[in-house]
């Protein structure tokens, strides 16, 4: 059973994270790997040359890489825009989640998304790296530098989805620290988690200096740190009204350098094009290596076109051209393709016609009723193709990197700081306007209409550029109209989820029994039910 306490998760984790994160780390780096630690404290094993570390950091993003899922999961799912009506005859996952029907005894994330058992790994990693002196200077700076802004990446993640989380900076039992209530720990409060997560993004861009990135986007880099130094800072200034954070946010995202927005939409996703000019920062999947398998899951099930699917949704013929495997899934290496996830049709038909980014993301499809003529529309459905990936040796493999950060990002958290300063966002929102219509003129320009209206303007261009790419959620509750976010629901837009007078807690994630029955410290999210003794 998956650990469900602090305390049970650093004690698994003495007894088997090097041979679990080695063993991992095998099929990549097999050549470079010829250790064979017997105790995880036994320095004559471990933490003796570069190219230990080294793997050790690959084994870092290597987990940082598992977490993908999690990532769009706390990111997305509840945004709004997944679908809660099985069009496909199958089922639907985490409709809980997706309904905002998130309990004590539903919590739909458990075991804190998982993420404190990279946490402690990478408070090791920091522990030890600092204390070697094999290394040269400039690659030991630059791995710690990568290693803080992971950290503070996966608290970032936890403080928007928990609030106040307990705060695990330090390898205490990885130490020798054993005593179960010694490493009990509470929910620190939002603002020293938040001060936690600046303090080390700041610390990671002052290890980086002036370092150049290395060339592969799949790792943290000097450019990432300044994107989620940019992410946090704004979050913190709109979140928690700390508004000088504006300027701090853009003095980051301003300072990201080489960086480009691709031509084309679909390129920048394109299997062929990894690294590419737009990307950032990217979690990397590739055929042989690994797949980011739930698209599968967002696709369709090929056995339940059963002759009655068009593809053209006017159906003005009535014979033939019935799909069959339109986009060529019915051989998917070991992903097995059906729609357990989908996004709604209203989403697909939020986009312009002429949108490319609208058949760059979704494949839009027609079940039909074949006794009257023309046949009639019975449901209308569509699969993303946004992350298809690639087809090898006649199969599919879901092996499109998944950028966690790009280009297209950062205008827009410009155009957004741009416009909560009062000011004119045109010349960030346009170019992601201009490349969505390319090589045609966008039709409708954007125009500069006030605070309000430009916040709607911004986060429905996110809302159509980051399908997939874990946003929404958290751009619902960082962006506003007026002093309310968005998350909200109002008369004056129609994106709101929650009811504030009643569901304002909701925001937050509530923890499973299981959290504060092994940690009796630890107390339920505020606002939720629960079971646990005051």
């Amino acid at each position: 059973m998956e650990p469900t306490s602090l305390f049970e998760m650093m004690k698994k984790i003495r007894l088997y994270i090097c041979c679990a994160l080695l063993s991992v780390l095998a099929s990549s780096c097999q050549d470079a790997l010829e250790l064979t630690p017997q105790d995880y404290f036994g320095d004559s094993n471990f933490w003796q040359n570069e190219s230990q570390v080294n793997n050790f950091m690959v084994g870092l993003h290597k987990q940082f890489r598992d977490n993908q899922f999690q990532f769009l999961r706390l990111g997305e799912m509840r945004g709004g825009n997944y679908s809660t009506v099985d069009r496909q005859a199958t089922s639907l996952n985490e409709l809980p989640v997706i309904e905002q029907r998130l309990e004590e005894t539903s919590s739909g994330v458990s075991n804190w998304g998982g993420f404190y058992g990279p946490i402690l790994q990478l408070n090791l990693f920091i522990q030890k790296v600092e204390a070697i002196s094999f290394l040269p200077e400039t690659r030991k700076i630059y791995l710690l530098g990568q290693a803080y802004a992971m950290r503070a990446y996966y608290y970032f993640h936890l403080l928007r989805t928990y609030g106040g989380v307990p705060l695990v900076l330090e390898a205490d039992v990885l130490n020798g620290t054993t005593d179960a209530v010694q490493l009990r720990k509470a929910r620190a409060a939002e603002a020293d988690v938040l001060a936690a997560i600046k303090a080390d993004v700041t610390k990671s861009i002052s290890l980086f200096g002036a370092q150049t990135a290395v060339t592969d986007k799949s790792q943290w880099s000097p450019n990432a740190a300044l994107m989620l130094k940019g992410e946090v800072f704004l979050w913190s200034a709109k979140v928690y009204g700390t508004t000088a954070d504006l300027a701090e946010a853009k003095t980051a995202l301003n300072a990201v350098t080489g960086s480009t927005l691709l031509p084309g939409f679909a390129n920048v996703f394109a299997y062929g094009q990894k690294n590419n000019s737009e990307i950032i920062f990217a979690i990397r999947f590739r055929v042989g290596e690994a797949e980011m398998g739930n698209v599968a899951a967002y696709t369709y099930s090929t056995f339940n076109f059963n002759g009655l699917h068009y593809k053209d949704s006017t159906v003005s013929a009535g014979v033939g051209n019935f799909l069959v495997d339109p986009l060529v899934l019915a051989a998917p290496n070991s992903m097995q393709v059906i729609q357990r996830y989908a996004y709604t049709f209203e989403l697909f038909q939020s986009y312009d016609v002429a949108d490319s980014r609208r058949n760059a993301t979704f494949y839009d499809f027609y079940k039909v009723n074949t006794d009257v003529k023309p046949y009639a529309v019975t449901i209308k459905n569509t699969a993303l193709v946004k992350f298809l990936g690639t087809i090898d040796a006649n199969k599919r493999y879901f092996s499109d990197d998944w950028p966690v950060y790009r280009e297209a990002d950062r205008l827009l958290m410009l155009a957004e700081i741009v416009n909560a300063e009062g000011g004119d966002p045109t010349a960030f929102i346009q170019p992601v306007r201009d490349r969505a219509y390319a090589p045609a003129k966008d039709p409708k320009p954007f125009k500069n209409a006030g605070k309000d209206a430009n916040e709607l303007a911004i986060f429905e261009e996110r809302t159509k550029e980051f399908v997939h790419e874990g946003k929404r959620w958290y751009d619902l509750r960082r962006m506003k109209f007026g002093a309310e976010p968005l998350i909200f629901k109002s008369a004056r837009h129609p994106y709101g989820l929650l009811d504030k007078a009643t569901q304002a807690y909701r925001i937050l994630w509530p923890v499973e029994a299981a959290i504060w029955t092994n940690d009796p410290l630890v107390a339920q999210t505020p606002g939720y039910q629960t079971a646990r003794p005051n």
